[in-house]
């Protein structure tokens, strides 16, 4: 796999793990293990030179 095909499966991810993010109650354990990956994947794809401004939803 080319480090362009990885970034874009990291960037597919980020985006549907925040629509699962923003309709999970922020209180639940769900919602804590998704934010764990969440930041996780900002770590990656802002290592990688990624701007996310356009992309996080989240903003945590």
């Amino acid at each position: 796999m080319t480090e362009t095909e990885m970034l874009k499966i990291s960037v597919e991810e980020f985006s549907r793990l925040q629509d699962y993010m923003i309709d999970t109650d922020k209180e639940s354990a769900a919602y804590k293990k998704m934010k764990r990956r969440y930041i996780e994947l900002k770590v990656i794809l802002t290592a990688s030179g990624i701007n996310l401004t356009e992309l996080d939803m989240i903003k945590e």
